[in-house]
């Protein structure tokens, strides 16, 4: 037995308030027995009653009995009367304020264990949260998982074409790259070689045909912010012959601004 547990468990409070079955107080009683400290307790409790029933008691309250005996020995059968009368009085004031103070005690020990109760359920909520937070990184980590191994797998396709794009004039260190499988009209670009976007700015993606240059929107990266590993993917229908990204104002443009191409590559550029 954890001896301060069970001293700070308020089973004490309620012991000593007369708030405790037969079979509890009996169980106490055992415990101080064979703790000392359990006793002591049990003292300082009884201690601190007495000294809170003599702050609320009347200062000019006198508890010696002995001037009442004599007085009642001295009147007769009708006094007697009156004086019993004032001795019940006053010894129904005590138990009045022993009680209260019983009670003030039974109320400090049902408050401290609600209190004990509210925080254990509260540290069980935090326990359920952190439980159902871990359980959607889980599956958010295995959904990854499966969308890595999937793109593994189409980039190791030996029918999936991949052409290079190379940085432009306005910003030569930018590169890309297309992997385009024309079977399906699906593609996948990774963009991380992209500088991050100026704000207003969004990054569009461009199928051309090259005689004449045809330039046919493919759409915005939208969320090239917040895709760490910067791969989108895309539909891709259109005969194309070569790629090209540009940077554009948010929403996108009907045709590419030429100024702002940061890479282009043509499909038989593939080695």
């Amino acid at each position: 037995m954890d001896i301060n547990n069970y001293i700070n468990s308020g089973i004490l409070e309620l012991y000593v308030a007369g708030a405790l079955s037969d079979e509890e107080n009996k169980e106490v009683y055992d415990v101080m027995l064979k703790h000392p400290e359990v006793l002591n307790e049990v003292l300082q409790i009884e201690a601190a009653i007495l000294k809170l029933t003599e702050a609320t008691a009347p200062k000019d309250a006198i508890l010696d009995f002995n001037p009442i005996a004599n007085k009642i020995s001295s009147q007769t059968d009708t006094d007697t009367k009156v004086v019993n009368m004032k001795a019940e009085k006053l010894r129904s004031s005590w138990l009045s304020v022993t009680g209260w103070a019983a009670a003030v005690i039974l109320g400090a020990g049902l408050f401290w264990a609600i209190q004990q109760n509210s925080e254990l359920q509260s540290k069980i909520k935090v326990a359920e949260t952190d439980k159902e937070f871990l359980e959607q990184q889980i599956e958010i980590a295995d959904t990854d998982l499966k969308e890595a191994k999937h793109l593994i797998t189409i980039l190791r396709d030996k029918d999936i074409l991949a052409i290079p794009l190379g940085g432009q004039a306005v910003y030569p260190e930018a590169y890309a790259k297309v992997y385009w499988d024309k079977a399906t009209n699906s593609m996948y670009l990774d963009a991380q070689g992209l500088p991050e976007p100026p704000e207003g700015k969004v990054y569009q993606v461009w199928s051309l045909t090259l005689n004449p240059l045809t330039p046919t929107s493919l759409g915005t990266l939208d969320d090239f912010m917040t895709d760490d590993n910067k791969i989108f993917a895309i539909e891709n229908s259109n005969a194309s012959e070569a790629f090209g990204i540009t940077l554009e104002p948010a929403g996108g443009s009907e045709s590419p601004t030429l100024e702002q191409l940061y890479t282009l590559g043509t499909v038989a550029s593939v080695s």
